[in-house]
């Protein structure tokens, strides 16, 4: 039996060997987010089962009134702490690399069985440290996560601009009329979505004012959207403007089915375990996707603040050039890096956080261990989401308005 575990663990050991081999300089950030995502993935695990084992810890378990919940959330802060630190290294590291000449541009696309050891090293390091470090950690993880989503609401934005310009470019009648449907599609869904977040979440017989008016402040907005949008001294699109609104009648929708479920006007609460593995697998999903992208489009340190039209993201190259600097078939004298290699770590250590705080509720009780990502703390932050994504849309708008000097298109 020894000999057939000994047989097993080498053949493990030799398949990620191989598998970290693999991957090559074009396929990295793929392979960065595939950790990424197995991290989520080990701290969902620890998360199911980290009462029993965590209570075996005596510098964990001090007290013999902690609850389930508090293991759980102990378990996933550790785990994201890990994380965190080994893309936060990561991106230390990588400060200042311009081209592909540097002896730290191997470290970024290389030595995988290497970094795979450092990280289930650094994963496990963090349960034997005491609960104080992670409760700092878990204070501090609500602004770093709050950092991750204003990032991905600037890459929301950037991606809307970019589909806009990229279709009117054309300078094709069926261009344009396909911009005209998609954006009254958008516009259509967005007040459908909210009539339907009226009959999920103010019940009749009850008094839902905070729901109404969380439901009515995102129709108000949409409708703001279009008419700063088609004003005639903004040059604005009603694309990028429906698409926003859409973005924020969905971020309305998970902020009010995080509300507790034993509150009367969340009409959710009969299906609370449906809603909660589903509002899981989305946010994780929605997580992995948009570090994705910001990993792909957004690495660009000197591009990021800047719309797609700008003097300054006109320098960027296209991904397949990208792609070709990469793996070296680009020119050979000149082959600087494709994007911030700083920069792509560093979401990854927010999106840590963030990942962190999804799972855990944002470390405020919750009144099941089943239920994730409940609780007012939960509506809340999503709901100041929605307003600072309408607040960042509407100062893209109006921007030029203000500072007519400054070239921002």
């Amino acid at each position: 039996m020894s000999c057939l575990a000994s047989c097993c663990a080498s053949l493990t050991c030799g398949l990620c060997t191989s598998v970290a081999s693999g991957v090559t300089r074009s396929s990295a950030r793929i392979a960065y987010c595939a950790l990424f995502g197995g991290s989520l993935i080990v701290s969902w695990i620890l998360r199911e089962v980290a009462s029993p084992l965590l209570k075996n810890f005596s510098w964990i378990n001090t007290s013999d009134n902690l609850s389930k919940e508090w293991f759980q959330t102990q378990a996933v802060l550790r785990v994201s702490l890990g994380n965190c630190l080994f893309f936060g290294l990561l991106a230390l590291i990588m400060i200042g690399i311009k081209d592909q000449n540097d002896r730290r541009d191997s470290w970024h696309h290389g030595g995988w069985v290497a970094k795979l050891v450092i990280w289930v090293l650094l994963v496990a390091l963090m349960f034997f440290l005491p609960n104080g470090v992670i409760t700092v950690y878990g204070f501090l993880s609500k602004f770093g996560a709050g950092m991750f989503l204003l990032i991905q609401v600037i890459i929301l934005l950037d991606a809307t601009h970019s589909w806009n310009d990229s279709w009117v470019a054309k300078d094709e009648q069926k261009w344009y009329i396909a911009l005209l449907v998609v954006s009254v599609v958008c516009y259509i869904a967005t007040f459908a979505f909210s009539g339907i977040l009226f009959m999920w979440f103010n019940p009749s017989g009850h008094d839902c004012g905070l729901n109404v008016f969380f439901i009515v402040m995102t129709m108000i907005l949409a409708f703001a959207f279009a008419v700063i949008a088609l004003h005639p001294k903004v040059n604005g699109s009603l694309l990028p403007a429906s698409v926003i609104s859409v973005y924020c009648a969905y971020v309305c929708y998970t902020g009010l089915s995080s509300e507790p479920r034993d509150y009367v006007c969340n009409g959710l609460h009969n299906k609370s375990k449906a809603v909660t593995i589903s509002t899981l697998v989305l946010g994780m999903l929605t997580t992995v996707l948009s570090v994705l992208y910001s990993a792909l489009r957004a690495g660009s340190s000197t591009t990021f603040m800047s719309p797609p039209s700008s003097p300054r993201s006109g320098e960027k190259k296209s991904l397949l050039a990208s792609e070709e600097l990469e793996s070296g078939k680009g020119s050979p004298e000149a082959r600087p890096v494709s994007y911030s290699y700083t920069f792509f770590h560093l979401i990854f250590a927010l999106a840590s956080m963030y990942s962190g705080m999804l799972l855990s509720g944002w470390t405020s009780s919750s009144e099941s261990s089943e239920l994730i990502d409940v609780g007012w703390t939960s509506l809340w932050v999503r709901i100041c989401t929605e307003w600072v994504t309408a607040g960042l849309y509407v100062w893209s708008l109006l921007a030029p308005l203000f500072f007519p000097d400054r070239e921002f298109y």
